[in-house]
């Protein structure tokens, strides 16, 4: 009729379609970004709300059991910010005052027992050194500040301070009835029974994500802490810091965090520059081959290149957020493809 075929037209429909949606998440972004930390927030929490409804009286409804963890979180956060926020506010403060005499005056290398014919070789490394990191007025500081001024204006951002806890609230109040919500009003029949595999699937996989990822900075935060403020060393808790919030973003972020512990601590006069070391590496093998696999399980099954690869295709999609969604997004998309290739082999 009219010349149109229909197959060609069913595809440029589909097309439209597709187009479309990622018009509409592209235009979004910073809507869908609020949502899914409100969803993985929901995720934190929601251990802790079942604990409490086990013990709260069955004739009490679950927004009391909501109610109560939001007071207790209230309190903890309250905590934490007067003495750990407090002691980094400090550290960073005179960190930052003594940066640019130490970079002068302090060799890193000191602490690092090396052979007389590396001598030479020492000067260069610590030229080199020095050399970068005298540039930090003309490139790292601009950037640090510039990801200062967007963290505090996100946080500033009425979007981050209320609608993330509320959403996570109707989240965990009405988690499951959204879900069956979803099923009934986009499929019907063996396709319900599909995507209510899917959403399970990946209800359970970003479930044990986000709280293996919260449990691992968590316990970096503590092992960093401890360790450098057992051996003397200064801006433990800064660094230590550091180190757990470098901890959410996957591969990159701990080597990273490596780095600038090392180097933090090498131009401080740190005399147990090896000892660190060892205490870095060790501590990696741990959390990579043993604490890792004991709270990810089996949900998160992807290789080392893919989860790479991820990161710095996240970071270059949507920055800080897309390398830490970029896990999550990867391991979803799989989860998805496993079931679809399960669901066709037993046709």
């Amino acid at each position: 009729m009219l010349g149109i075929d229909r197959h060609a037209a069913r595809v440029t429909w589909t097309v439209f379609l597709i187009a479309l949606v990622i018009l509409v998440v592209y235009l979004a972004r910073e809507t869908l970004l609020v949502f899914s930390l409100a969803v993985f927030f929901a995720y934190m929490l929601s251990p802790v709300v079942d604990v409490v409804d086990r013990f709260t009286p069955t004739r009490l409804s679950r927004n009391l059991s909501l109610g109560l963890v939001y007071i207790l979180l209230l309190g903890a956060l309250v905590g934490l910010s007067f003495i750990i926020g407090g002691a980094i506010a400090e550290q960073a403060t005179r960190l930052t005052a003594r940066l640019p005499e130490l970079i002068k005056s302090q060799d890193p290398l000191s602490g690092i027992p090396l052979p007389g014919w590396l001598g030479p070789l020492r000067e260069r490394i610590l030229e080199a050194l020095r050399a970068q990191l005298s540039n930090l007025d003309t490139n790292a500081i601009p950037i640090l500040r510039r990801a200062a001024t967007e963290v505090l204006a996100h946080i500033s951002s009425i979007l981050f301070v209320v609608l993330i806890p509320i959403l996570a609230f109707f989240f965990l109040k009405d988690g499951r009835s959204i879900r069956a919500t979803l099923i009934k009003w986009t499929t019907g029949g063996s396709r319900s029974l599909l995507l209510d595999e899917i959403l399970a699937d990946v209800h359970v996989m970003i479930g044990h994500y986000i709280r293996a990822v919260v449990l691992l900075s968590s316990s970096t935060f503590l092992a960093y802490t401890i360790f450098l403020q057992i051996t003397g060393a200064e801006y433990s808790v800064l660094l230590g810091g550091i180190a757990a919030l470098f901890e959410f973003v996957p591969v990159v972020g701990p080597l990273a965090a490596a780095i600038v512990i090392i180097l933090v601590e090498g131009f401080s006069g740190y005399q147990h520059l090896v000892a660190l070391l060892v205490f870095l590496v060790i501590y990696r093998l741990f959390q990579d081959y043993v604490l890792t696999p004991y709270l990810m399980g089996s949900g998160v099954e992807l290789h080392p290149l893919l989860v790479l690869f991820g990161v710095l295709a996240g970071e270059q999609i949507a920055g800080i957020p897309g390398m830490f969604f970029s896990v999550p997004v990867l391991a979803t998309l799989r989860v998805i493809y496993v079931r679809l290739e399960r669901s066709r082999l037993h046709r």
